[in-house]
């Protein structure tokens, strides 16, 4: 009964922000902050879940600094959760297709939001260049998944080498992302499905001679070790709440 009532809820909370976010779209089109509004308010659909969420920010990001955030990529929890760590001035990459998708496609390229065409691996290296050279004269950070792909409970994946193309041909710091494991700990026939703590890291300047190869491997075993440490917080955090 619980999850029933709860999917009837989000599906018209769902519903009720993305008119918002059209209506307030179009007023802005392409406005610098559109992301995060979008993930604020995305992120609020977090307490008809039941979870709650602790974002943790690095006091070294500044303001007035491009950078390239990198962040794991769980299911579709995502938007609910990491979303509420989309910073001001942050845009994200994303298929040109997505565009076609009904009512959602609309809303991410209304953001802001820059599409590339996966299918021309020149065209998107390109547009990835482009986004870098963008994001550096406006002011812009980049959000990029670099498994690429939801892990779906499988874990951190191998991360792909774009974004940190992208951070050393425009040299930009990288900004980790990490939030708890969501994949196991929401139930949708749970009342109280805990913590989820998300923590955007410290920037990294990265080394101009270093092979992006190495960067995605180094960034992979950071944010995997990160993961794991939220992720027992987050569950002694439940483990307490459970004994009171």
């Amino acid at each position: 009964m619980l999850g029933l009532f709860r999917a009837i809820v989000l599906f018209f909370y769902f519903i009720f922000i993305n008119l918002f976010l059209i209506i307030a779209y179009v007023i802005r089109p392409m406005h610098r902050n559109n992301v995060h509004l979008g993930g604020k308010l995305y992120s609020t659909m977090a307490a008809i879940l039941g979870v709650r969420l602790e974002l943790r920010i690095s006091d070294k990001i500044r303001d007035d600094e491009s950078y390239v955030y990198i962040a794991n990529h769980q299911n579709t929890w995502d938007l609910a959760t990491i979303s509420n760590a989309a910073m001001p001035g942050v845009v994200t990459i994303g298929k040109k297709s997505l565009k076609w998708i009904p009512i959602f496609g609309l809303i991410y390229w209304l953001s802001g939001n820059i599409m590339i065409d996966r299918k021309d691996s020149g065209k998107a290296r390109n547009t990835l260049s482009l986004a870098g050279r963008k994001a550096r004269k406006r002011g812009l950070s980049i959000w990029m998944f670099p498994e690429g792909t939801r892990s779906r409970g499988k874990g951190i994946l191998a991360f792909k080498t774009g974004a940190f193309r992208l951070a050393l041909d425009n040299k930009l710091k990288v900004v980790p992302v990490c939030a708890s494991d969501n994949h196991h700990s929401i139930k949708f026939n749970r009342w109280n499905n805990g913590k989820v703590i998300i923590e955007i890291m410290d920037p990294v300047e990265l080394a101009q001679d270093t092979p992006p190869k190495q960067l995605a491997k180094e960034f992979e075993e950071k944010i995997k070790a990160k993961f794991v440490q939220l992720t027992e917080e987050a569950s002694a955090d439940a483990a307490a709440q459970e004994r009171k």
